[in-house]
C-alpha cells in the first residue's frame, strides 16, 4: 500500500501529492560512514554515544522535542504567505511555476512530515503535536485553494499562449495541474460558495480521521455469549472478550464465525460517520461541478472515469465468473471434508480454505521457507537486483541522536553509480507496541531543483511489521513478507528515481491507478527463481533455496487465485458505488448486501457491516480499483519487458526513462505506452490479470 501520498488532504498546491532537474545538480560525494545493507539488517543496531551531536526528527534541528512542530508550522506559513506575495506580482512566466511549487514544498515539508509522525510515532506527545500540525496546514491549503488572486496569478501564465508555447513540457504540464487543483477546490465559485467548498473540505478532513479510528477499534461481547471452549481465542477483559480482527487464519471453524460477526457488528456512530462523508463528497463534488465525487476524483487517472472503470471491472468479472466459482466448490469440498456438519461456504471461509488448499496442493508451510529469508540477504537482493537493472546501491548510514523515532530504524543512503547520493529512505521494519500493522511507503520530502541549482533529495519512510532478530537467529520473513518487502522497495526506487524539477510531481505523486505500477513490479521479480537464487540461502548452512520449492510457492498462489481476484472487484465495485449517484437510496449496509451476493457471489452475513471497516475508503475514494488496473499493468510490463532476463540492464534503463523518471509530470498513459510501445486497451487489461491465473507447471495437481 502507498501512504503519505495518499492522506486526504486536498490536491492544490501539492498537498495532494503530486520534475527532471535541468541540466542535472553535481554528484554528491559517497560517504565513508556507509556500510553494507544487509549486515545492517542482520546485526544490532549500534547504539549512539552521549557524546553524538544530537538533531531532530529527520534531521529537522526543530523536531527534537514535540513542541518543534509549532515552530515548523509556523516557520512553512509564514514563508507560504510571503510566496504567495511573490506569485501575485511576478507577470507571466516559468518563475509562477517555480514559484507555486516552492510554496508546494513550504507546506508539504510540515505536511507530510508530520502525515507520518502522527501515526508511527511512540511518543503521544509528538502524535498529538503532528495531528495539529496537520490540521493547521490543511486549514491553510483550503484558503489557498480559492485565493482569487493567487488564482489569477496562475490563470494569466495559462492564458499567455506565447508564453505557454515556450514552456517545456514537463512545467506545462505542472501548471495545468496547480490550476486543475483549484479548479476542483471551487476557485470559479462566488464568495458564498467558495466558503462552503472550504468548510466542506474541512468537515471531510475530520470525518476520514474519524472513520479511519473507528475502522481499528475492537469490538467487546459478554463472554458468556459465546461457547467456553473458543473463549480463550480472545482477549478477556472482566467479563467481556475484546475482538480486534477476523481470526482468518484460525483453523476452527466457530472461532472464525464468532470474530467475523463481532468484529464486522454495525456500530452506530461509525455508520454515521460513514453515509456523512459520502455525503459530504458528493457534495463538494457537486458543487465545484461534478456529476459524483468518483468523476472528480478519477479526473487524470490512467482510467480517466467512472464509466471506464466500470467497464473494467464488469467485463473481469465476467472473465472470472466460471474460474471463481471453480474456486468456491473446491473450498466448499474441502470443508465438506474436514467439517462435514457444517458446510455451507461463508465468507469468513474464503481466506482460511483457500489457504489449507494451498498447503495441501504444495506442502508451503512458511516455517520451510522462512529460513532462507532472512532480512539481511533479502536486503542484498533487492541491493543486488537494483545493482544489475538500474546502476544503483543501497548503503546503511549511522543515524544521529533523535533522528528516528525508535531505535530499529535504520537508515538507507541511495546511490547511482554515475549521478551519486539519491536520497535516503528510512526503514521502520520492526514490530513495536501500538505501531500500525499495515506496511506502507511515506513521502516525508519530495526532490526538486532548488532554486540555487542543487536537488533537494527525496526522503521516504518505509514501514512493516518484522519479527525482531533472537539471540539465536536473525529476523525471518515468511514468502509473504519478502513480496510485501519487495512491494514496498518499489515505491522508494519510484521516489529516489522520480527526479522530477518539480516536488509538486515528484516520485509517487502521481494519479493512484499509476502509483502502484512499480510496487506491484517489484512481486514478480520477488517470485522469480532467478532473482529469488541471488539471494535466498539457509541462514544457518548457507545452502540455496531449491527452485521447486520457488515454483511450488509461485504455482499455490493461483490455487483459489480467481476467487482472490474476484473479492477485489466486489470492493472495487463497491466503492464506485458509495462514490457514484447520490443520495443513495439505501443504506450503506444494504447496497454492501446487494453488491456482495451480484459481484462477489458469497452470501452476506445479517448484522454484520464490513464497510465500516474498510479503512481504503478514506484513502482511495472512489480509485480502489486502482490495484486491479495497477496489477494489469506491471503484467504487462513483466511479459513483455523482464520475463525473459530480469537482470536486463537496458531493459531497466528504459523503465527508468519511460516510466520512474517523470513521476507524476507526465500523463500516466502515455508513460505505459512509451514502455509497452502501444496504447493498452480495457480488454488488454482484462486479458493481462486473467492470463496470469493460468498454470504453468505441470506440477499442478488437479482436484480429484
Amino acid at each position: 500500500m502507498l501512504a503519505g501520498c495518499r492522506r486526504a488532504l486536498p490536491a492544490a498546491l501539492g498537498l495532494a501529492l503530486r520534475g527532471r532537474a535541468a541540466g542535472g545538480p553535481r554528484r554528491r560525494a559517497v560517504s565513508t560512514s556507509w556500510c553494507p545493507v544487509g549486515a545492517a539488517f542482520d546485526a544490532k543496531q549500534q547504539r549512539r554515544s552521549a557524546t553524538d551531536r544530537e538533531t531532530g526528527l529527520f534531521d529537522v534541528p526543530e523536531l527534537s522535542c514535540p513542541e518543534g512542530f509549532q515552530e515548523a508550522q509556523d516557520k512553512a506559513l509564514q514563508e507560504s504567505e510571503q510566496l504567495v506575495q511573490k506569485a501575485c506580482s511576478t507577470p507571466p512566466g516559468p518563475e509562477i511555476v517555480m514559484i507555486f511549487d516552492q510554496l508546494s514544498d513550504a507546506l508539504c515539508r510540515v505536511a507530510d512530515l508530520a502525515d507520518f509522525v502522527k501515526i508511527a510515532h511512540p511518543d503521544f506527545a509528538f502524535r498529538e503535536a503532528a495531528e495539529e500540525a496537520c490540521r493547521n496546514i490543511g486549514t491553510m491549503v483550503e484558503k489557498l485553494n480559492t485565493d482569487v488572486e493567487l488564482c489569477q496569478s496562475l490563470r494569466r501564465l495559462l492564458a499567455d499562449e506565447v508564453v505557454m508555447n515556450s514552456l517545456d513540457p514537463e512545467t506545462r504540464r505542472v501548471a495545468e495541474l496547480f490550476m486543475f487543483d483549484f479548479e476542483i477546490s471551487g476557485i470559479h465559485l462566488d464568495e458564498e460558495k467558495r466558503k462552503k467548498a472550504v468548510n466542506l473540505n474541512v468537515r471531510i478532513l475530520d470525518l476520514c480521521n474519524e472513520f479511519l479510528t473507528g475502522t481499528h477499534l475492537p469490538n467487546k461481547i459478554d463472554k458468556r455469549v459465546l461457547p467456553e471452549h473458543i473463549r480463550s481465542n480472545f482477549t478477556t477483559e472482566g467479563n467481556y472478550l475484546e475482538v480486534a480482527g477476523l481470526h482468518a487464519d484460525c483453523p476452527n471453524d466457530l472461532v472464525r464465525e464468532a470474530a467475523y460477526k463481532i468484529f464486522l457488528y454495525p456500530n452506530a456512530e461509525q455508520l454515521s460517520c460513514l453515509e456523512e462523508l459520502l455525503a459530504s463528497r458528493n457534495s463538494l463534488a457537486q458543487l465545484v461541478g461534478y456529476d459524483t465525487f468518483a468523476h472528480r476524483a478519477l479526473q487524470g487517472t490512467m482510467a480517466k472515469n467512472p464509466e471506464t472503470v466500470t467497464q473494467f471491472l464488469e467485463k473481469l468479472s465476467d472473465q472470472l465468473s466460471e474460474r471463481t466459482q471453480k474456486d468456491f466448490e473446491m473450498m466448499t469440498k474441502m470443508k465438506v471434508k474436514l467439517n462435514p456438519q457444517n458446510s455451507k461456504l461463508m465468507p469468513w471461509d474464503h481466506p482460511y480454505y483457500s489457504g489449507v488448499l494451498r498447503a495441501e496442493r504444495y506442502n508451503i508451510d512458511p516455517g520451510l521457507y522462512c529460513p532462507f529469508f532472512s532480512l539481511g540477504a533479502c536486503m542484498e537482493g533487492l541491493n543486488s537486483l537494483f545493482s544489475q537493472l538500474l546502476g544503483i546501491s543501497l548503503y546503511a548510514e549511522q543515524t544521529q541522536r533523535g533522528e528516528v523515532w525508535s531505535e530499529d530504524v535504520r537508515k538507507l543512503a541511495v546511490v547511482h553509480e554515475n549521478e551519486g547520493l539519491l536520497g535516503y529512505i528510512y526503514c521502520d521494519f520492526f514490530q513495536r507496541p501500538d505501531k500500525p500493522h499495515q506496511d506502507c511507503h511515506f513521502t516525508v520530502r519530495g526532490g526538486r531543483l532548488r532554486e540555487d541549482g542543487e536537488y533537494q533529495l527525496p526522503v521516504v519512510v518505509l514501514m512493516l511489521s518484522l519479527p525482531h532478530s533472537t539471540r539465536n537467529a536473525p529476523t525471518l520473513l515468511s514468502p509473504g513478507m519478502m513480496e510485501n518487502l519487495f512491494h514496498e522497495m518499489g515505491h522508494a526506487m519510484h521516489s529516489m528515481l522520480g527526479r522530477t524539477r518539480y516536488q509538486h510531481v515528484t516520485g509517487t505523486r502521481c494519479p493512484t491507478d499509476f502509483a502502484e505500477v512499480p510496487s506491484i513490479l517489484m512481486e514478480y521479480f520477488a517470485n522469480d527463481y532467478r532473482v529469488v537464487n541471488q539471494f535466498a540461502r539457509h541462514y544457518k548452512t548457507g545452502q540455496p533455496l531449491p527452485k521447486n520449492m520457488v515454483s511450488r510457492l509461485c504455482e499455490s498462489k493461483k490455487v483459489c487465485a480467481a476467487a482472490d481476484m474476484q473479492l477485489q472487484v466486489f470492493y472495487a465495485a463497491l466503492d464506485q458505488i458509495y462514490h457514484g449517484k447520490h443520495p443513495l437510496r439505501k443504506s450503506t449496509t444494504e447496497i454492501l448486501k446487494e453488491t456482495q451476493e451480484k459481484v462477489y457471489g458469497l452470501p452476506h452475513v445479517p448484522n454484520t457491516a464490513w464497510q465500516l471497516r474498510f479503512s481504503h475508503l478514506v484513502g482511495y475514494g472512489a480509485k480502489y480499483y486502482s490495484y486491479l488496473m495497477s496489477r494489469a499493468v506491471a503484467s504487462m510490463v513483466w511479459k513483455q519487458c523482464f520475463a525473459h532476463n530480469p537482470f536486463d540492464r537496458a531493459m531497466g534503463e528504459r523503465y527508468r526513462r519511460e516510466m520512474l523518471a517523470h513521476g507524476g509530470g507526465k500523463e500516466p498513459i502515455l508513460m505505459v505506452q512509451g514502455m509497452l510501445q502501444k496504447s493498452p486497451s480495457v480488454e488488454d487489461f482484462v486479458d493481462a490479470l486473467v492470463s496470469d491465473l493460468d498454470q504453468d507447471f505441470e506440477t499442478f495437481i488437479t482436484d480429484s
